[in-house]
């Protein structure tokens, strides 16, 4: 996959920070979002995001990630990625380990939007909830 599309590439450092967890990765990942972007993940109502608003802004960003990312281990093994306009969606699958070692798989196509600046204006993912808690197993 190509990255010199914007949107692509800002979704690749999204990524590659969200998967690696280095120094200063979460304000680094903040940092790729616009100040009035969203993060809906999944879209609509789950238990993630009851109320189905997503999270707007950077505060609810970094929120998303204290609750989500940073309490996991993230492994994408994405199958294609398609850009167009000012977006990306990218589809495959999302491989998670949690604190106490459950393991779980998102499927899904992921899309973001980015603006001028090459920021990301929204994070929108496509997964079904109730689809990806039927793949989680216990620790071994």
């Amino acid at each position: 996959m190509a990255s010199e599309h914007p949107a692509r590439a800002a979704s690749q450092r999204s990524m590659h920070l969200v998967q690696t967890k280095g120094e200063g990765a979460r304000e680094q990942w903040v940092d790729l979002f616009a100040d009035d972007a969203i993060i809906e993940d999944p879209i609509g109502k789950s238990p993630l995001d009851p109320e189905g608003k997503g999270f707007r802004g950077k505060e609810a960003i970094a929120g998303f990630w204290d609750m989500t990312i940073g309490v996991t281990e993230i492994d994408f093994r994405l199958k294609a990625s398609y850009a167009c306009g000012d977006e990306v969606a990218n589809v495959g699958e999302i491989h998670t380990k949690m604190a106490d070692g459950t393991t779980g798989i998102c499927e899904g196509v992921f899309t973001y939007k980015v603006n001028e600046e090459g920021k990301l204006m929204w994070m929108r993912a496509f997964w079904e909830f109730d689809q990806m808690a039927a793949t989680l197993k216990p620790p071994s």
